[in-house]
């Protein structure tokens, strides 16, 4: 199995350059190999997309665009249980999740198909002969640089919506899943509605091809999803030719439990939430902060509920937690643990299952206590499956913790009070804030993070407008 680059309607083998293997994290197994990229063969995409967006009817077609979008999505259908376990094999994640996935992603082409249609501008008389028109109309090309922990979903949502404001683009997938990304992008090259060069995709050798499509001139729009740390690269690196730039950048998302909480419900949630994509996820919770009066009770609860998770292959369905994406972010995850136990109350220590020499990247979850709001630990996105434990006396204390983090992409209240889930949803600095649940995602909720989780916002109908520009068109008809 081969991921190669797709370039103005032409895949492109690693005769090309050079090729990196697919690891599957279960076991260590290669999987396949995909092509490299290079700065050369990013100018070469972006000039592709660049001449087609120029050139081509698909700009001005929104009953083209929106006709392939539900032909993708379709095609992709057909493909869904092919492409959800070659992803449960090349990042870990389990099948049951992965098939939710790309059911998603079916639902976000559809969506956007409906969408595509109806993009409206509007009018308006400015005085006696004289008449304004708004037009909405096309960004232009957009880079689309995707993550592994969800890779086909993250490519659609920015994706479709690109494709239904008439855009033409050029995807980087991560060097992690470029196998994953292949089986998509040949589900669009499917499409006879897609011009040659509206989709192009190009895989990555180190960072040089990242760097260029987030500063080549002929880009328009950088839509990313990844690390904030990686995200203000790119916002750097977009500057220099003040493009458009959306980003969903990392999340630190606490779960406020109060005293009146059905905590039965509550632990449900959490547990579930906090090893969704094996703790690689930037909206899964990794703070749990409770109400003093149930904190014993709940501690005891949560316990014995992330001790319990059953560890295993990701395509068996009794597995609750598979791999990390590779032997590097175990390695990396071990050593938050081990330095948690110096820095704070470890209440629960994971491992990894036969150590790790064992060919797969396991680790069994994790929790600590601390009081130190400017711990690392509370501080910094651990990406794995790792959570504290916080306890609070009242609402404005929970506020005050929940808030003290540069992060805001998601959080969750758990309350029996109507009025006070509101209150505190309105309070939270976040994007996203679910009551008496977490991790509700839909292709029509908007959803993006406040401070350090990113700039704009991706599903719903406001994701349009980051791949659309508002022009004025001033008519005097006396002039005239």
């Amino acid at each position: 199995m081969e991921g190669g680059h797709f370039i103005a309607g032409e895949w492109r083998s690693r005769s090309s350059g050079g090729f990196v293997e697919s690891i599957n994290p279960t076991n260590g197994e290669v999987i396949g190999t995909a092509s490299t990229g290079s700065t050369e063969l990013a100018v070469e995409a972006i000039a592709s997309a660049r001449t087609t967006f120029e050139n081509s009817e698909w700009v001005s077609s929104p009953r083209t665009r929106a006709e392939a979008l539900l032909t993708f999505a379709s095609i992709l259908e057909s493909r869904a249980e092919e492409i959800s376990a070659l992803m449960s094999r090349e990042n870990g994640k389990l099948l049951g999740q992965a098939r939710h996935e790309v059911a998603a992603a079916i639902g976000e082409a559809r969506y956007y198909a409906g969408l595509a249609r109806n993009v409206f501008g509007r009018t308006f008389e400015s005085g006696p002969g004289k008449m304004s028109m708004l037009t909405r109309e096309p960004a232009g090309v957009v880079s689309i640089i995707v993550p592994w922990n969800a890779p086909v979903t993250l490519l659609v949502r920015s994706l479709a919506p690109a494709l239904a404001a008439g855009c033409t683009t050029i995807v980087k997938p991560a060097i992690q899943t470029p196998l994953t990304n292949a089986a998509v992008i040949k589900c669009l090259e499917e499409v006879a509605g897609i011009p040659a060069g509206v989709v192009n995709s190009v895989n990555e050798n180190g960072s040089e091809v990242g760097r260029t499509l987030s500063t080549h001139p002929d880009v328009d729009v950088v839509s990313f999803t990844g690390s904030s740390r990686t995200g203000k690269i790119v916002m750097a690196n977009a500057s220099g030719t003040v493009k458009r730039v959306s980003l969903e950048l990392g999340g630190k998302a606490p779960a406020l439990v109060f005293a009146d909480a059905d905590i039965s419900n509550a632990i449900a949630h959490i547990r579930r939430s906090a090893i969704a994509l094996n703790g690689q996820m930037c909206t899964s919770v990794s703070r749990v902060l409770v109400h003093s009066k149930v904190y014993g009770a709940l501690a005891e609860l949560l316990l014995e509920a992330f001790g319990s998770v059953r560890l295993g292959d990701p395509l068996d369905a009794a597995t609750e937690l598979g791999p990390l994406i590779d032997k590097a972010s175990q390695e990396r995850v071990v050593g938050i643990v081990e330095r948690a136990r110096d820095e704070a109350d470890l209440l629960l220590k994971g491992s990894a299952p036969g150590g790790l020499l064992a060919a797969g990247a396991f680790i069994s979850p994790s929790i600590f206590r601390t009081d130190d709001l400017s711990s690392w630990l509370i501080q910094d996105e651990l990406f794995g499956p790792v959570i504290s434990l916080e306890e609070f006396s009242c609402e404005s204390e929970a506020l005050s913790m929940a808030n003290a983090t540069r992060y805001g992409l998601a959080s969750s209240v758990f309350t029996g009070d109507l009025d006070l889930a509101m209150r505190v949803a309105r309070k939270l600095k976040f994007g996203t804030v679910w009551l008496n649940s977490h991790n509700n995602l839909m292709a029509e909720v908007e959803t993006g993070g406040y401070r350090e989780s990113g700039v704009g916002r991706l599903h719903g109908v406001e994701a349009l407008n980051d791949f659309l520009e508002t022009k004025h068109i001033y008519c005097d008809f006396g002039g005239a």
